[in-house]
C-alpha cells in the first residue's frame, strides 16, 4: 500500500519534463513545480471556503438555519465535517483522487452549513472585517512558512498539544460557561492556529519532493488545501469572538 508521506527521490518533478524524469538535477524545473504545487493547494483552498461562505449565508438568510438550530440536525450539521475530515485525513491511501476531490467539494458544503449559525450571532459587518483580518493575517504567516529558511517542525509538537489542551478546555467550558475561560481559549487559539499555518504551510512545501510526480500528487494537494482551510476557518471563529459585534 502507497504511503503519501514516503520519500520517494527518484520521482520526477510535479510538471517535470519527461527528458528530467528522475531526477532533481534542474533546479528551475523544480522551483517551478513547487510553487505550481502551492498554488493548487491555494486555489482548492479558496475556493472551498468560498463556497462554504455562500453556502453559509444562503443558508442563514433562507430561515433554515434557524429552524435547524432549534431541531435535532443540528447535531448532524455540526459533525458531518469532523466526519469528512477523518475519513479524507485516514482514507487518503485508499480513496482516489476524484474521490478526494469530491469529499473536499463535500466537506465544504458541510461547513458552510455549520458555519451559518454565526450570521444568526454576529452582524454582517462585524463578520466581513474579521474575515478580511484573518485573510490578511493567514497570507502573512503562510508567506512566513513558506520563505523562512528556519526549520518550524520544532514547534509542531506544542502546538499540536496546545490544540489538543484548548479542546479539553472548550470541552470543560460546556459545562461551567465560563465566559473568562472562553475568551482564554479563544486568545490561546489564535495563537496557536497562526503557528500552525506557518508550520502547516512550510510542511506542505517540504512535502512537495516525497509526493511529486507520484500518484499521491493530487491527492496531497487536496489534503493540504483541508489543513490550511482549517487554520484559516478556526483562526476567523477564534477571532470573531474578540472582533464581532453581536446582534
Amino acid at each position: 500500500m502507497a504511503n503519501w508521506n514516503d520519500p520517494q527521490p527518484t520521482q520526477a518533478g510535479f510538471g517535470a519534463s519527461p527528458s528530467l524524469t528522475g531526477t532533481w538535477g534542474n533546479s528551475t524545473v523544480y522551483d517551478a513545480g513547487l510553487r505550481r504545487h502551492m498554488l493548487s493547494i491555494y486555489n482548492y483552498m479558496a475556493s472551498g471556503i468560498l463556497l462554504s461562505g455562500i453556502v453559509a449565508l444562503g443558508f442563514a438568510v433562507s430561515g433554515m438555519a434557524e429552524a435547524v438550530l432549534t431541531s435535532p440536525l443540528r447535531w448532524l450539521i455540526a459533525l458531518s465535517p469532523l466526519a469528512f475530515t477523518m475519513v479524507m485525513s485516514f482514507g487518503v491511501n485508499k480513496l482516489s483522487t476524484t474521490t478526494m476531490r469530491t469529499l473536499f467539494w463535500a466537506f465544504s458544503v458541510a461547513m458552510g452549513l455549520s458555519l451559518s449559525s454565526i450570521f444568526l450571532i454576529y452582524t454582517g459587518p462585524s463578520i466581513a472585517v474579521t474575515f478580511f483580518a484573518t485573510a490578511g493575517a493567514f497570507a502573512g504567516l503562510s508567506l512566513f512558512g513558506y520563505t523562512t529558511q528556519k526549520s518550524l517542525s520544532g514547534f509542531g509538537t506544542f502546538l499540536i498539544m496546545g490544540l489538543v489542551g484548548i479542546l479539553i478546555a472548550s470541552l470543560v467550558n460546556l459545562f461551567l460557561h465560563s465566559p473568562g475561560l472562553s475568551y482564554g481559549i479563544s486568545f490561546l487559539g489564535v495563537l496557536i492556529f497562526a503557528g500552525l499555518t506557518a508550520y502547516d504551510t512550510q510542511r506542505l512545501k517540504e512535502q512537495y519532493s516525497y509526493v511529486a510526480g507520484s500518484d499521491m500528487a493530487g491527492k496531497a494537494v487536496v489534503l493540504g488545501a483541508l489543513q490550511l482551510y482549517l487554520d484559516f476557518i478556526n483562526m476567523f471563529l477564534m477571532l470573531l469572538r474578540f472582533m464581532g459585534d453581536r446582534r
